[in-house]
Formats: structure tokens, C-alpha cells, sequence
């Protein structure tokens, strides 16, 4: 889609990555990275930082010890990967340029959801601290029959738990694999960062550098506000949030709607 067409477009749902698109974490995993290699004594590969971006931790660690000659080491490297990582983005929470205003902006018109490769407390901690957790009806995280991204099961599974089409949803991304999951399930995608893949790019509906961008900040601007959830929408969110982190559907929890 041309750019000013999905400018002029209202979607129905919006689904948020975490990592990189929100909150400024991928710094983060890639220091971890760096701090799990120098524990084992081992070293990655050229380019290895832009072809674990985006990956699930658990992915990530595998390649890392299978580029390093040590795939009997993966287990090992996957729980100290998750625990650097754990550290550091409690230590330094940051949420990325533009991320807030965009957030409060879309939820004026859309119903939120996260689809993250991040483990569920992570996702929910990040966005507590950012003072954003409660913007979201629905955190979706591998597990429970969603494999991660590229996999489109994360955005599939966003698009049904806010009840709409996928083909009526946008992805905000910033990874390769996050948009080849978005665009797998049939979303159409934002993609934002200061330096795109040529494939990411090429993917995306629209690239911006960032989501501080006046075209993205006066596009969400001019939506029309929906009608908002009544007193329950709290709990109901909270536990569509639950819902959402086990893979499952949270009929139950939907009596308020979006």
C-alpha cells in the first residue's frame, strides 16, 4: 500500500511490538548477548547482531551456540541470555521516541494488543514501568501452540482475541521477523526504525524512521474516538492479558468488548 494510502486509513485493532517498536530494548538484548558469549569464551559471527534481531530468546541462544561450534551449551545460554537481558532492561527502562503520544493516540480509535517474542512478564513489566500496560487489552506471547515470530501465529492470535479480521489490523514493527509475522497473518504494517533491511522495507505498508514522525503523530490525531470500555473494562482486560499469555481464546473474559 502506497504511503498515503495507510495514512488516510482507519484500522480496526492496532497490535504493538515491544522490543525496539515501544520500549528501547533491543540494546538491551544486545548486550546480553555480548555478556553471554564473553561468559562462555566465544565469539559470534559477522552480522550476527542483524540476524538474531527480532528473535525469540530461546532461538537467539541456539544460534549463538551453534555458530560458536557449541550446541551442547544452548540450554545454558538460554537461561543466562533471559537473565542478562532481565537485568539490564529493569536497570534501564526506556521507551522509544514517540511511543507514548502514538499509544494514547491509537487508543482514542483502536482497541491495543502486544504481540511480543518476549517472555509475558517481561512484556508486562516494561510496560507497567512505562506507565502504559493498562492502554493494552491483550499481551500475546509464544507459547501454548504460538510459536514465536516470523511465525504469523502471535498476529493471528492479536487479530482474534480483538475480535476483527486481520486484514482489518495494523502491526507497528521494527524487526524483519516481526513484520514477516505480520504480513504472514495479513496485517498490513507500520514499520518504524532509522535503518530498515531492504527486505524490511520493501515488506512494510510504510516505513518511518521513527513514531515521533508529525505524518504518523497528526495521522493518529485525526481518527475519530471509538466508544470506551464501561467500569469493567480493567478487569475484562486484565484477564483477556491472561488470556492472551496461555494461548487461549478468553471468550469468557470478552462480555465488555474491545
Amino acid at each position: 500500500m502506497a504511503a498515503p494510502g495507510i495514512l488516510s486509513w482507519t484500522p480496526a485493532a492496532v497490535v504493538f511490538d515491544c522490543d525496539g517498536t515501544l520500549m528501547d530494548t533491543e540494546r538491551h538484548w544486545q548486550d546480553a548477548r555480548s555478556l553471554v558469549l564473553e561468559e562462555f569464551g566465544l565469539a559470534a559471527g559477522p552480522g550476527f547482531a542483524e540476524r538474531a534481531k527480532g528473535m525469540h530468546y530461546t532461538e537467539c541462544a541456539r544460534l549463538m551456540a551453534d555458530e560458536a561450534g557449541r550446541p551442547d551449551l544452548t540450554a545454558e545460554m538460554t537461561e543466562r541470555l533471559l537473565a542478562h537481558f532481565t537485568q539490564l532492561v529493569s536497570e534501564d527502562p526506556v521507551t522509544m521516541p514517540g511511543a507514548v503520544e502514538l499509544v494514547h493516540g491509537v487508543g482514542r480509535f483502536a482497541p491495543l494488543t502486544v504481540a511480543s517474542n518476549c517472555p509475558f512478564e517481561i512484556v508486562e513489566s516494561c510496560l507497567r514501568t512505562a506507565d502504559l500496560l493498562d492502554c493494552f487489552e491483550h499481551i500475546v506471547v509464544p507459547g501454548d501452540g504460538i510459536r514465536p515470530k516470523p511465525h504469523p501465529d502471535p498476529y493471528l492470535t492479536a487479530a482474534r482475541l480483538c475480535g476483527v479480521a486481520p486484514a482489518e489490523a495494523l502491526a507497528v514493527e521494527d524487526s524483519e521477523a516481526g513484520i514477516r509475522s505480520a504480513v504472514g497473518a495479513g496485517l498490513r504494517v507500520l514499520g518504524v526504525g532509522p535503518s530498515p533491511s531492504a527486505e524490511a522495507a520493501s515488506l512494510a505498508d510504510l516505513w518511518v524512521s521513527s513514531l515521533a514522525e508529525p505524518s504518523v503523530r497528526g495521522w493518529a490525531g485525526d481518527r475519530m474516538p471509538r466508544q470506551r470500555p464501561g467500569s469493567n473494562g480493567r478487569a475484562a482486560r486484565t484477564a483477556r492479558r491472561r488470556d492472551a499469555a496461555a494461548g487461549t481464546s478468553g471468550d469468557d473474559a470478552d462480555a465488555d468488548g474491545p
